[in-house]
């Protein structure tokens, strides 16, 4: 079989994600010319997304993230297929330990300090929660010590990090809501202008300063049709994930969505 040229430009993508098609062009070549499987860091959907384009059919492709639904999953490249188990993934799960009786810490408290931190974000994966003050999330297995070592605190929270298995990994809370709105376009400013009940002129801003993403990637042409399953996130109002769309009796749209609301910070 012919492989296809690693180095090539992918249209598909933005410019602006460049330096990861690269970086994922040099991880395949490594795989192709050297016959060395790879493992990599966590990766978001967008990333993951690049990887698959660029490897095509020429390697086999498998991921895991911790739990089921993970958003963030490292990804196992090879030549051959390989049984994997969970432990494989190199993912450590972690429980954060603290005095809820007394304290709340948030998904934004805990990103803020892992991120802050002095590592890549792409070190660690998904932050998860019961909704009732049980908080986790999981990281290259390969930093244990430094987490432990190095995370003593969330927000106001002291806290400790307690290492669990997979097996008492938590089901995450869905606080998602289902919505039903009508707009007047599936362009993809007339969309999330109905959802948000923001102006098209306001969207269309944020769009230009890229605080839209669609499918996970940047998005800067507010011409873009929205259809079915395409996941939207809009920066400081949340995630819309598209359920349904149809045509109503006045050349509307009617759209069903899935909606995961940016939470206020107290």
């Amino acid at each position: 079989m012919k492989r296809r040229q690693a180095s090539k430009f992918y249209p598909h993508f933005n410019q602006e994600e460049r330096p990861v098609i690269d970086y994922f062009t040099g991880l395949f070549n490594q795989l192709i010319f050297k016959h060395e499987s790879i493992l990599t860091d966590f990766l978001d959907p967008a990333k993951r997304d690049i990887l698959r384009t660029i490897v095509g059919s020429d390697a086999f492709i498998q991921e895991y993230g911790g739990y089921p639904d993970a958003e963030k999953k490292r990804v196992f490249l090879s030549e051959e297929w390989v049984n994997l188990r969970p432990e494989d993934y190199q993912i450590q799960p972690y429980e954060i330990d603290y005095p809820q009786k007394f304290i709340q810490i948030n998904h934004s408290a805990v990103l803020g300090t892992l991120a802050n931190s002095g590592i890549d974000t792409d070190t660690f994966g998904d932050i998860i929660t019961d909704g009732n003050g049980k908080w986790q999330f999981f990281a290259k297995k390969e930093l244990a010590d430094f987490f432990e070592e190095q995370i003593d605190r969330i927000g106001r929270a002291q806290v400790k990090l307690k290492l669990i298995t997979f097996k008492e990994v938590l089901v995450p809370e869905d606080d998602s809501v289902e919505k039903t709105e009508i707009v007047a376009s599936m362009r993809i400013d007339a969309v999330l202008s109905g959802i948000s009940k923001q102006s098209r002129g306001q969207i269309q801003k944020m769009i230009s300063s890229q605080l839209v993403k669609l499918n996970w990637h940047d998005v800067t042409d507010s011409n873009i049709m929205v259809k079915e399953n395409d996941v939207l996130s809009l920066r400081h109002f949340g995630r819309i994930l598209i359920e349904d769309v149809s045509a109503t009796r006045k050349g509307k749209y009617k759209v069903v969505l899935k909606l995961w609301q940016t939470k206020k910070r107290n």
